[in-house]
């Protein structure tokens, strides 16, 4: 009996890939273990942190880095360090940023619900640009000089949200904010692989930057990686653990916090409600070295043979176009795309979508295409052993319209 029976659960078939709303990715076999490990024993979590922070450092080339409880977490924290840096003050005050600095600026085009996790840290977010392409009123995204002429003695930051298609490009914000002394936090969450990434926007200039540690890296859902500036990774770390301790006795490591830099510390900062715990710590930073090692080649091999099977299972079905993108020889995990015909099979790909999570076994597919009649599944949450029963909950659906 599977532990989800215990409770009386029936595991899913999870074709929508590493969504937390359905469990998010399968966790690498080697952090799994490693989890399993770590729970049997207790270690200090500000010197698991600062064993973190050496591996983050190492695999993205930052000062510094810190593990998070998933990247949503890890931009709130970023938030509150460019918010409070190093004054202990500040840090007991947030998310109370009345009369201090407290705007981050934000491309309009690039607003979306992560950015709630920003202004939970006390920030106030700046618009800047205009989304005129989905508008349909004009081709031009946002540009370097609107970002600009919106910083003012009252900024903190600026927030990037990286895509393959994000404007204006990285490199060029960076450099603005270089010469104008203000922070950029970029949130990278899903942009694991390719590998090139894990460096990718601290080489272009980020001082803070945010992975999910549950999606291309295979670790526990419930985490994340920070990597950016030791200062900032330094004020993170202060308003994230727990300092129940006495000054005369604290002795942090001090790659990750110099306290001569300090004149005593925080109470519970604002980050304590997102205690990672030291068992998901140790199954990250072991699922983070497979996928520096390239671990993920294989996967994406395996994902690649999967979908195949997949499509051509479900490739003589009437209704169905399969269509897998990205080759085995890429950089990124593959993913099959479905056109329905909507008409020929009387069934929507909203209907076939809601038919496949209520029948037995429950299938979730990737909802973002169903208004264009597209259902969309990735690999990366499934059991070798589920593939058939997949095409075969796909094939009864469509033959029972």
């Amino acid at each position: 009996m599977s532990v989800y029976a215990q409770f009386g659960l029936e595991p899913i078939i999870n074709a929508a890939g590493t969504s937390t709303r359905v469990g998010g990715a399968l966790m690498h076999p080697a952090a799994a273990a490693a989890m399993r490990d770590a729970a049997g024993a207790c270690i200090p979590l500000d010197r698991l942190q600062g064993a973190a922070s050496r591996i983050i450092a190492e695999a993205t080339g930052a000062e510094a880095g810190y593990v998070t409880a998933g990247a949503a977490a890890g931009l709130t924290l970023s938030a509150a360090a460019c918010l409070a840096a190093l004054d202990i003050g500040v840090m007991d005050r947030l998310p109370n940023t009345r009369g201090l600095p407290n705007e981050i600026i934000v491309s309009r085009e690039q607003r979306n619900g992560y950015d709630h996790a920003l202004r939970a840290a006390g920030a106030r977010l700046v618009e800047v640009g205009m989304n005129e392409r989905v508008a349909g009123a004009g081709v031009r995204r946002t540009e370097v000089w609107e970002i600009e002429a919106a910083i003012s003695e009252r900024t903190v930051a600026v927030a990037y949200f990286a895509n393959p298609d994000s404007a204006p490009p990285l490199e060029e914000v960076a450099a603005l904010c270089r010469r104008r002394g203000v922070a950029l936090i970029v949130d990278a969450a899903g942009q694991l692989p390719p590998a090139a990434n894990l460096r990718r926007f601290v080489a272009a200039g980020a001082d803070l930057v945010t992975f999910s540690g549950g999606k291309g890296l295979r670790g526990p859902q419930s985490t994340g990686i920070l990597a950016g500036r030791r200062d900032l990774i330094m004020s993170v770390a202060l308003q994230h653990l727990d300092l129940d301790e006495h000054w005369s006795t604290w002795d942090p490591p001090q790659n990750l916090i110099n306290p001569e830099r300090l004149r005593g510390f925080p109470r519970h900062g604002i980050g304590r409600g997102f205690k990672v715990a030291r068992e998901e710590i140790v199954a990250l930073l072991v699922a983070l070295r497979c996928f520096v090692a390239g671990d993920y080649r294989a996967d994406i091999a395996r994902f690649h043979a999967n979908l195949e099977a997949l499509a051509d299972d479900i490739g003589d079905t009437p209704g169905l176009r399969p269509c897998i993108l990205g080759a085995i020889d890429e950089d990124r995990f593959p993913i099959l795309e479905i056109a329905v015909d909507e008409q020929r099979l009387g069934l929507t790909a909203f209907q076939i979508a809601r038919r496949l999570k209520s029948g037995t076994p429950s299938v979730y597919v990737g909802e973002g295409r169903l208004h264009e009649g597209v259902l969309v599944l990735h690999a990366i949450g499934l059991d070798d052993a589920q593939i058939r029963p997949l095409g075969e909950r796909l094939r009864a659906v469509c033959a029972n319209s």
